[in-house]
Formats: C-alpha cells, structure tokens, sequence
C-alpha cells in the first residue's frame, strides 16, 4: 500500500523527520513499539500496595463509580426511578459516594468509609486543595488537569458536548468543572487512606515526574516522529492516486454538442455515500445533473413531531436551531378535507392515546412487582418477534417519526416550517437556492434527495445517518424545503428579489437509503400531473443506478455481486432488518477526501465512495460569502467525522467504543457502557471500522481540495482561527485547483503538488 516513493515524499514534506531519520530507520520502526514515556497522577503514586495486581486498580475503581454516579445523574429517560438532583453533579456524587458501601471492598480498603470526611464540601473546594497539595508549577497544572479528566474521558466529553450546547444558547454550563472536582477530590479521600509516609511519597513523586513534563513530552514527540512519517506516507499513496484520477476530468464545452439538455437536477447530500449514486445517476441517464450540497439544505431547523415534546435539532452541531419545524396534517386529493387545526387536534389525541396504552403494557415489564407475572402471562406473544429476528424479513425502512400515529393519517401527516412570516420564508429560500447554485437554470423537476440508514436494533444507529442533520436522516428538511421552494407565495417573493423559479418547475423532497440502496420519493400526492409523470419515468432510472451501486458496495458486505437484481436488493433487506447484524452496512468507513468545486471537476471520476463532494461555483460567488460558508461549517464537520474514524481506528481502546455485542445503552441517548462497567465508552465501535479479519477504514487526515482564487481562500483563513489552527498543525491537508495543476498549502504559502512526479 506504501511505496518507497511515499515514504521518499514523507521525509522530504517533514523537515525534522529529514534531518534526524533514514529510510532503513523507518523500516525498522515497524517492528518495534517505542516505550513512551508516561506521567503519573497522583492517585497512580498512592496505589503502591505490593497486591494491587489482585484487585482493581484504584484508577479502574474510581473511573467504575465515579462513572456509575454520572449515569444516574444525567439519565432522563432510561430509568423509571429517577434520583433527585437538588444542588448539582458534584453535591450529587458526594451524597452518592457516602451511600456506596461497596466501592470500598472494590478497592481494598474496606474502611474508606471513615475516610469520607476528608471530602471538600464544594468542587472549588476540591480543586483548590489539590492543587495546593500537589505544589506542582503553574505552566504544568493544563496539562495535568486534562490527564486528570482523560481517565473519565467519556463521561468528560459529555460533560463538554453539554458545555458547548449551552454556548450555542448564549448560557453556561457546570458539569465539565463538576467532575473535574470530583476526580481531584477522590485524591483527598485517598491521601486519608494512607500514612503521611505514603502521602510524602506521592506527593515528592508526581512532584519530580511533572517537573520534568517539558522534557518528556520533547522525547516522546522525537520518538513519535517516525509514525508521523508513516502517516505522512500512508496518505501521499492515496493522495497521487486521487490527483491522477482528478486529473483526468473533461473541462465544460470540451465535447460541444454532446451534452443532452438537463431534464432533472438532484441534490444530494455530500455523504461520501452519495457519490456512488451520484456517479451512476449520471452514467445510467446523462439528462440528470447532480448537486452535491450539506445535508440539512441550509435549514437551521429543530423539529418536533406531532403531538411529542421530542425536540430535536435538523443541523450540524456547529449551529444553533433558528426556526421550528412542526408536523401537519395536509390533504391533497380533491374533495379531501383540507387542513384544519382540528385535524392536527384529531390525530395528535389519536397518537397520545396509543403513545399511553403502550407505556402502560411497557409497564408491566418493567415495574419489580409485575415483570414475573408478565412473563408468565404474555411470555407466548413473543413468538412472532423471535421469528422475526430469527428470519428477518424483506421490509422497507420504518419511519419512526410515525410511530404511533393511526394509518389514517400518516400519508398526510408532513413535516411543516412553523411560525416564519413571508418575507423570512422568501430571505431562507433565496438563501439556499443561491448556496445550491440554483437561483439560475432550474430543471423541470428538482429532487432533494436527504439520506438516512435502516438497521435493527443498533445502538450506533446515528452514527449512520446524516452528519449534518446532527444524526438524524435528511427526511424532515427535505420534505420541508420541498413545501417551501413549492409554495406560491415564497416564489412570488423570490421572482420579486430576482429569482425566477419557472411555473413548470416542481421540487420532490426524496431519501437516499444508504443500508439497501433505495431512493424513496414523499408528499408525490402534492405534485402537480406532469411533475408527478416525471418522477414516475425517473423510477426506471432509480432502478439502474440503484443496482449499479448495490453491486459496486456487496464485495465489502461479502454479498456476491452477480447476484439477480431481486435477490441482491432482498439480501440488503434482510441484512437491514437483522436484529443480530453488527454491520449492517459500513458507513463512512474509508472516508479520505472533501471536493469544493463544480461538478465537471469530479463528473465520471470513481472515486469508489471515499470522497464528500459539495458542488461550488466561484464565478456565482464574488464576494467570497459562499466559500466562507463551507470553509467554517461543511469542512469543520466532514474533518469532525473523518477523525471520529481515524481516532476509532488508531486509538480503539481511549477513541473508539469496544465491542458492540457487549455494549448497554446508558441514559437512553447519551452513550454505552462497554460491559456494565468501566467509562461511557465514545467513537465507533470496533464492528463499524473492522471487518473481523482486517481494518476496514484507513487512517488518514481528509484532504480538502477547493476549486477558488488563492485570494479567497487565503482571506477565509486569515479571518478564521479555527480554520488556520486546523491547517497550521496539520489536521488536514488543503489543496486548491489551479490552471497548472493541483497546489497544496503549507506554511502560509501555495506548493506545487510533487506526488505526481514521484
């Protein structure tokens, strides 16, 4: 997979690995891991009892209950018992931790219970008696903190997500400060433990390690500067294949003539997923333009279903929500009962009733004093869900924002912008349609084609969805687009501002299925007669493509691709509606690269699935605001799921979340314990990335490449310091299309891409 070439390019692109390794150093790197070394905490000096191999480790017991402690606290909807939470997560822990007869015996200090006393009554409490405990230099206490916290690094990422929610919200958040001071404050409850012999010990320990911290971390980046040549190596392999092929694109109007009038535009997400339908798409009717555009469709949207009090947002977790999507019951055959409040009301009763006889039979199995007798009762009603797991059926995806609502309605029953007067819907629109590129040359028929997965019993099931719909499918911002780039009204706004949508132009919200390959099209019943003729002679097309990219992806699933065409659709099927498939498809697995250009630069281009494509055009974007756009938002996301890979991959045991067959859900949402102990296990899990015999997904830092003027790029980056932190130490790799070739940037300036030459 690695050439000597790459490895050549490595060590001439990193000048510190040039002056300091050879080539035959590199190899032999390979057969040996460098000891690192490691500072210890405090807790680690004190555990120094001779048999501390026959029990946990005092830093495995603590993260075991300090972890329990935060699943009781910040569990919402998982429990039917809920504990009080009067004065925060610290107070909560420490009233908890005197209750808790047991972790003594864990730790082998069955007295720990006399030691409670030592407890700081507050987390300020707690963070000010250590640090002043430890004496350790100032420039050191970042560093020793943030080891601290790394061993709840689960429960702390939480705790930061939450910090950043409230951000978003103008607010702030405790809870990351909260455990940190609980962490800290185990050490007081443990120096009480011991003798001050044993504390002196400690303390002149950790004291002496820290002290050397700049030192150790100088080695340990010397040792580690072998791996970053191989890292360096492993992505130049990809990356010359990816320019070659880039390479060999046909410019616009280089075949006059033969390019047939565009009779249907599809916007796609800009899922790497979607870049195989894409491709066939096109292969199979060269009359469909694609679009590659961010998931969501520029919606800043939370949506609530009908008749719930589950909200949730629709956008990528950069942004706050700005407007609110409800459901509404809407009719559209003539003659039908058009949409009344009462209708909302009728169906939102119809839903509450069967949402409560349903929690009362859950009930029954989950109450102490019921759950035998229901056994024994209803234990034979199982029969049928066995049967199902055991044969699992052929069935299209469910549409869980539907659960519970009666048949009668759920064909009518649409995701709706609420509470946005005209002129902010006609600002929105315009928005988008001039991001997407289409506030000029619209087709007849415009599919807005979202994507979600279909999987059974899974855990992980967002981390197959959209990315950019915060882990949700792109079914509600489609449908709700569609209904706002369809109303009258909003295109009466939009001709008045200059854009002109043609009277025959339809616009059909549609999902990419991305487990079985299907593409599913809602609300065609609102579609005016030759919109909907044309969606119905876009099915054989559907047909074709879809086919197409079943058998491009059934190798990897070990599904034989020459199977018949019904067959193999089923076998994904059955594959989806396995309760006991741990991969039910491979996600973004082998995602390595982020194209910002216009379609002609990757039309017909195989780029096998591993590339987020984002249509961009430079000429329709003068002043910049476009590319800003998807410099600060699009890239940040695809560069936060391409390292949720590569961490998942190179770090399984910290980054990634373990082996899914023993995972339990904590909380209902927040995550999964690995086992019913341990930290709240983040990342991936190992059947997301490994196949069971080999990696699945390689490691490498995405490569950005953007089709714009040296000058607009380089303004974004001076006026972004996310962005230029990102590209200054190295998180990923930017490039940009220039008349002589691909250029790459670094150190504040463009080069000359040299892969090819090597």
């Amino acid at each position: 997979r690695i050439t000597r070439a790459d490895l050549a390019s490595a060590l001439a692109t990193l000048p510190a690995a040039l002056a300091a390794l050879t080539e035959s150093q590199c190899l032999e790197a390979l057969r040996s891991a460098p000891a690192l070394p490691r500072l210890p905490l405090l807790i680690d000096e004190l555990d120094d009892d001779p048999l501390r191999h026959a029990r946990l480790s005092w830093r495995q017991a603590i993260t075991h209950q300090v972890s329990q402690t935060c699943a009781a606290y910040f569990d919402r909807h998982q429990a039917d018992w809920q504990p009080e939470r009067p004065a925060g997560l610290y107070a909560f822990w420490r009233d908890t931790l005197t209750h808790d007869h047991g972790i003594g015996v864990l730790m082998g200090l069955p007295k720990l219970g006399h030691s409670l006393d030592a407890l700081p009554a507050t987390r300020q409490d707690a963070e000010r008696w250590v640090l002043q405990r430890l004496g350790l230099p100032e420039p050191v206490w970042a560093d020793y903190l943030e080891a601290v916290l790394l061993t709840v690094n689960g429960w702390a990422s939480w705790c930061a997500y939450l910090g950043w929610q409230a951000r978003l919200d103008g607010q702030s958040d405790a809870h990351l400060r909260d455990l940190l001071a609980i962490r800290l404050a185990w050490g007081a409850i443990l120096l009480e433990s011991r003798d001050d012999a044993a504390a002196r010990r400690a303390f002149a320990a950790v004291q002496a390690q820290w002290g050397r911290a700049p030192d150790l971390q100088r080695q340990a980046e010397d040792m580690l500067l072998v791996d970053e040549v191989w890292q360096v190596a492993l992505e130049a392999g990809y990356q010359r294949q990816l320019a070659r092929r880039l390479g060999t694109t046909v410019p616009p109007g280089a075949m006059a003539g033969a390019e047939p009038a565009v009779e249907v535009q599809a916007a796609f997400c800009i899922d790497v997923r979607s870049e195989p339908m894409r491709r066939a798409l096109e292969a199979v009717w060269p009359a469909i333009q694609t679009i590659g555009f961010a998931g969501f469709f520029g919606l800043p949207v939370a949506y609530t279903p009908l008749a719930t009090h589950a909200r949730r947002p629709q956008l990528p977790g950069l942004l706050a929500p700005a407007l609110e999507v409800t459901d509404r019951i809407t009719a559209a055959a003539p003659g039908a009962d058009a949409h009344t409040e009462h209708t909302d009301e009728r169906a939102a009763h119809a839903r509450q009733r069967r949402f409560a006889l349903a929690d009362q039979l859950l009930a029954t199995t989950r109450w102490p004093g019921a759950a035998f007798s229901f056994v024994e009762a209803a234990g034979l009603a199982y029969l049928g869900t066995l049967g199902r797991w055991l044969s699992p059926a052929t069935g299209s995806r469910v549409r869980d924002d539907l659960a519970g609502l009666p048949a009668r309605y759920r064909a009518v029953c649409r995701p709706t912008l609420a509470a946005a007067d005209l002129e902010g819907k006609v600002a929105l629109a315009a928005r988008v349609l001039h991001a997407m590129g289409l506030d000029r040359g619209l087709a007849p028929l415009v599919l807005l084609v979202g994507h979600g997965s279909q999987s059974a019993n899974n855990a992980h099931a967002a981390a197959l969805d959209c990315g950019a719909c915060c882990g949700q499918t792109g079914e509600v911002n489609a449908r709700a687009l569609a209904a706002l780039l369809n109303d009258p009204a909003v295109r009466d706004g939009l001709r008045a501002s200059g854009i002109d949508v043609p009277e025959q132009t339809a616009f059909v919200a549609a999902l990419h299925n991305t487990t079985t390959d299907e593409i599913e099209g809602f609300d065609l019943d609102l579609l005016p007669p030759a919109a909907r003729g044309r969606w119905d002679r876009l099915q054989t097309v559907f047909a074709h493509a879809c086919d197409q990219v079943r058998r491009e992806r059934a190798p990897r699933l070990g599904i034989a691709p020459r199977a018949g065409h019904a067959e193999l659709l089923a076998q994904l099927r059955r594959r989806a509606n396995d309760g006991a498939q741990t991969r039910p498809e491979w996600g973004l697995a082998g995602n390595a690269a982020f194209v910002i250009a216009p379609r002609h630069r990757t039309r017909g281009v195989v780029l096998e699935g591993r590339c987020f494509l984002h249509d961009y055009d430079a000429g329709n974007d003068a002043d910049g605001s476009v590319l800003e756009l998807l410099m600060t938002a699009p890239m940040l996301v695809t560069h936060w799921i391409n390292w949720q890979y590569h961490a998942s991959t190179c770090d399984p045991a910290r980054m990634g979340s373990g082996n899914k067959v023993l995972h339990n859900v904590v909380g209902g949402h927040i995550g999964v314990f690995e086992g019913n102990g341990g930290d709240l296990r983040i990342g991936l899990s190992r059947q997301s990335v490994h196949d069971g015999e080999r990696w699945m997904h390689e490691p490498l830092r995405l490569t950005v490449i953007i089709d714009a003027p040296r000058q607009a790029i380089e303004r974004v980056i001076g006026q972004h310091a996310v962005v230029r932190q990102l590209l200054d130490n190295g998180w990923l790799h930017l490039w940009r299309f220039d008349e002589a070739g691909l250029l790459r940037y670094g150190n504040g300036d463009w080069h000359a891409l040299e892969l090819l030459a090597a």
